[in-house]
């Protein structure tokens, strides 16, 4: 089972008992399996930017499914996140990149759109905004 830790090389200490639980959840999640990732923890490590070359295809398969699919917090965390990252983060991701502009141009248009439980739902102000910026509207 593979982690983000074996991909990069790279061991992280353990962060010690000052540490915050955000720092702390990082590390745990660098020595996680990639197949037991939840959405809430691609949105985790993701919103810090940490193991984004192997996790960001991972959050796409999910987004371009549910784009509003949720981690934690509200519909659409996990695409909040994704949509803050780089540019440099979507480098040999760039037909991944048209289709989830393709599903969420879709879902700005005002399509009828509705999740797995078909319960329809619809992007707080800040999530369109940031979904406008990523279709360069």
């Amino acid at each position: 089972m593979t982690t983000i830790e074996q991909l990069e090389r790279d061991v992280w200490p353990d962060p010690g008992r000052d540490a915050t639980s955000l720092v702390r959840r990082c590390v745990e999640l660098r020595r996680k399996p990639l197949a037991e990732f939840t959405v809430g923890d691609l949105r985790v490590m993701l919103g810090q930017e940490i193991g984004v070359p192997a996790l960001l295809p991972l959050a796409l398969q999910i987004l371009l499914r549910d784009p509003l699919t949720e981690g934690d917090y509200y519909p659409g965390d996990l695409l909040a996140n994704v949509l803050r990252l780089p540019e440099s983060a979507w480098s040999g991701l760039r037909a991944e990149r048209e289709r989830l502009r393709s599903v969420l141009a879709e879902l700005v248009a005002g399509l009828p759109f509705s999740g797995p439980d078909r319960e329809p739902r619809e992007p707080d102000r800040q999530l369109r905004d940031a979904i406008a910026r990523f279709l360069g509207r």
